[in-house]
């Protein structure tokens, strides 16, 4: 039996959802797991599709910020606005309608919307949104739209590498795409991707990766082809090409034991294990890591304070710094790939991952 005044069903649903951003919003606060964990158990776990912060965000932050204090003065305290919401609307970041809010919304320029990567630029800094789902796997469709917003974005001072996923950064290559190509495609599209490692790390624009998630095989080796590396909490990398029974064909063989040494990236390439963002950055993968929400605004802070610097160094800088035998490493490696790609364990290890089965690789 209910006693009192009772709620008509859509106060009551108004109640639950936004009780359920309050506690996410809470236990993010307290640091006891990161935005991206709290959205999936919350659609995992309670059901509740969309999110809560990208409900919120959908509805607009400021917008639920009146809300909640409505009905903190109605149903008591518990309801009061979080801090980190106060925050976000304080700086601007309203939700899809400003482009940022817990998450980040892309707003490409025009005649990106399109593609699998969008371009978006932001005065002298750009934007290369991966947009490719569900995983944002690297194909030669996605090798050319970056090779084409790399070269629309020459006119920027920085260019931040990100994903419209707010699932993940880059599941790796396309395998499905592999078994389309045959050694001379596959080739192809190896050296399609190193030009355009090879010419970001050359050239006078910044390059940074926003690594809010998985960054697993040619993901991994996308952020690793950037100046610098900026890693979600829930960031993880790592080259899982050994699985196939391949090996990793845009540069994680030469740019890894570069950046973590060479038994560490030895270690990583032979398991195939990925590792987390702070380990990233206790080896030297990433370069920072933040909380998931500060992913973006971070990445933004240091291109704004990186296209300042005078192109002219910041281009002698990089190659001077890049200088030694990487060129004749990655062909080594390009050797490599092609012969490992062309054996009956490459077609035995992708016929294997598409089958959602265990490879039983030959050595041959």
């Amino acid at each position: 039996m209910s006693t009192g005044a009772e709620l008509d069903p859509t106060a009551l649903v108004e109640r639950f959802t936004l009780k359920a951003l309050v506690e996410s919003c809470l236990v993010l606060e307290e640091g006891i797991s990161s935005l991206r964990e709290i959205e999936l158990g919350m659609m995992t776990g309670a059901g509740i599709v969309p999110g809560p912060f990208a409900r919120a965000d959908q509805l607009g932050l400021d917008e639920v910020l009146s809300r909640l204090e409505h009905a903190a003065s109605e149903w008591g305290e518990n309801f009061a606005p979080p801090t980190i919401l106060r925050r976000l609307v304080a700086q601007g970041r309203l939700g899809v309608k400003s482009g940022q809010g817990f998450f980040p919304y892309v707003r490409p320029d025009a005649g990106w919307d399109d593609s699998p990567v969008k371009l978006e630029t932001r005065g002298e800094i750009a934007i290369a949104w991966l947009d490719r789902p569900p995983a944002n796997s690297i194909s030669p469709e996605v090798v050319t739209a970056l090779t084409r917003a790399w070269e629309t974005a020459q006119d920027a001072r920085a260019l931040v590498f990100a994903s419209a996923n707010p699932q993940l950064f880059c599941a790796g290559a396309d395998i499905k795409a592999f078994t389309q190509m045959d050694e001379s495609t596959g080739r192809e599209l190896v050296d399609s991707m190193h030009a355009l490692l090879r010419g970001m790390e050359r050239s006078r624009i910044v390059t940074i990766a926003a690594v809010n998630a998985a960054a697993f095989g040619g993901g991994c080796e996308l952020a690793m082809g950037c100046d610098l590396r900026i890693a979600a909490e829930s960031a993880t990398f790592g080259q899982p090409e050994i699985n196939l029974g391949i090996i990793p064909g845009f540069g994680g063989t030469q740019r890894l034991p570069r950046l973590i040494g060479s038994s560490r990236a030895l270690e990583a390439n032979l398991t195939g294990d990925p590792i987390s963002a702070y380990d990233a950055y206790e080896l030297g993968l990433a370069n920072r890591v933040v909380p998931d929400h500060e992913l973006l605004d971070t990445a933004l802070a240091w291109a704004r304070k990186l296209a300042v610097q005078a192109p002219l160094a910041i281009e002698r800088i990089k190659r001077v710094s890049d200088a030694g035998d990487l060129d004749a490493g990655i062909e080594a490696e390009k050797h490599a790939f092609a012969e490992a790609f062309a054996s009956e364990d490459a077609r035995e290890g992708i016929s294997a991952f598409l089958g959602k089965r265990a490879p039983k690789f030959t050595g041959r």
